[in-house]
């Protein structure tokens, strides 16, 4: 499976920006999707992820300025993002651990910038 990643961009503090993750493939269950980002010399850590059952984990970080969500017919999830801070500069990758032929599966994408300036 192939995971394109969208919507990052360059947006001041204060600003918004919704990123996107659209798979191609065959999938049997999705059991995880996820947002993770890394910043230029830092680990790569967790934003958000939600469950197939629709349970969701936000990092601290991001508590309460950021939302997850994914359309199920579509396969699809998306990551608003309010309240941007410069620390939240990085590159945002999506992440889909699923099950395919029985198999179980950990995708990522290419990733998108997202920079927000002071």
């Amino acid at each position: 499976v192939q995971l394109q990643a969208s919507g990052g961009g360059l947006v001041q503090a204060g600003g918004s920006l919704t990123l996107s993750c659209v798979p191609s493939g065959r999938f049997s269950s999705i059991n995880v999707m996820a947002w993770h980002r890394q910043a230029p010399g830092k680990q790569r850590d967790l934003v958000a992820r939600i469950t197939g059952d629709g349970n969701i984990d936000y990092a601290d970080f991001v508590k309460g300025r950021f939302t997850i969500s994914r359309d199920n017919a579509k396969n699809t999830v998306q990551l608003q993002m309010n309240s941007l801070k410069p620390d939240d500069t990085a590159v945002y990758y999506c992440n889909y651990q699923y099950v395919v032929l029985g198999f179980r599966r950990d995708d990522w994408g290419q990733g998108t910038q997202v920079t927000v300036s002071s």
